[in-house]
């Protein structure tokens, strides 16, 4: 019988010299589910990731992945894993490069050019095949860097902040191919500290500070476990005195998270969105969105992540 989860840590703890980078954490990923990593830069997020790739030992706890011991040596040609320090043999030619790569992955040489072909045209680096990778810019070589991740076929990928540096249009086009792969089969594990990516792509999730587990399920339980009532309120033009003031009444609104021209509200226990909008309307406000909303993974992660750094 297939295992029902891809990989699954049990009490796991790192320490670095005194210092705890991972501290009793336990979460399980489902198999073929896109799972986020959450936390904020040290938050232990890497050192779990390089535990699950056995480049790091847990001093406690395991780890199992793929339904074997993460120490298991046969696990490495079904992952594939793309690390936050991206590297590349710069004098090689990308062709070249990805062949070579998949072959370490145990693929043969001509479905290996088959394969790379393939994703290269697919992502739009066709012409730049017989090129040296280090012609390419930063972000078709993070490009190249994803398909020797994926030329293998892995039944896990990981990928370490796989968006950073990526401008708006090819992070685009490298979200629209996980959520492919994810849809194909592939569990994919990512870790982020960029919430809007996390929100728009997982199925579910774990933030960790500090080393310590604060959240973790399924998006849309988390969302609903963390609730309350939550209005987005955006304002063609925020009128501080007055808004703001509108704002401050306790009776109707707990807290009030500003972004520009638009804020995420907290409301009150017993009070009514309505009471919200006929408050700010009064107030001279020209409301372009009013919504009733579950709070968004971004204050989640704000609101939790706080509370341990407290």
């Amino acid at each position: 019988m297939r295992e029902a989860h891809a990989v699954i840590l049990r009490d796991v703890t790192k320490r670095y010299s005194g210092h705890t980078a991972v501290a009793g954490l336990s979460l399980s990923i489902p198999r073929g589910s896109l799972y986020g990593l959450l936390g904020p830069n040290g938050a232990g997020k890497t050192t779990t990731i390089r535990m699950v790739l056995n480049i790091l030992l847990p001093d406690e706890g395991t780890i199992e992945v793929l339904g074997r011991p993460a120490w298991d040596r046969t696990l490495a040609s079904r992952i594939g894993y793309l690390p936050e320090e991206r590297g590349l043999y710069r004098k090689m030619k990308v062709l070249d490069l990805l062949v070579f790569l998949a072959e370490t992955r145990g693929v043969g040489r001509k479905e290996a050019r088959g394969k790379a072909g393939e994703w290269l045209e697919r992502l739009g680096l066709s012409e730049w095949s017989g090129r040296k990778v280090e012609q390419l810019s930063k972000g078709m070589q993070q490009k190249v860097q994803f398909i020797s991740t994926v030329l293998h076929d892995p039944e896990l990928l990981i990928l370490d902040e796989p968006f950073a540096g990526l401008d708006p249009v090819n992070s685009q086009v490298l979200k629209d191919t996980v959520v492919e792969l994810a849809r194909g089969g592939t569990t994919v594990l990512f870790s982020t500290h960029i919430m809007e990516h996390a929100e728009k792509l997982c199925d579910s999730v774990c933030i960790i500070a500090r080393g310590r587990k604060v959240v973790d399920g399924p998006l849309s339980e988390v969302k609903r476990a963390h609730g309350g009532k939550h209005v987005v309120l955006a304002l063609e033009e925020w009128r501080d005195g007055l808004i703001d003031e509108a704002l401050q009444d306790r009776s109707l609104v707990t807290r009030v998270d500003r972004y520009g021209q638009y804020a995420e509200l907290e409301l009150a226990d017993g009070a009514a969105p309505q009471e919200v909008l006929e408050r700010v309307l009064r107030a001279g406000a020209k409301v372009t969105r009013f919504e009733v909303s579950e709070p968004s993974l971004h204050k989640i992660f704000i609101d939790k992540v706080g509370e341990v750094a407290q």
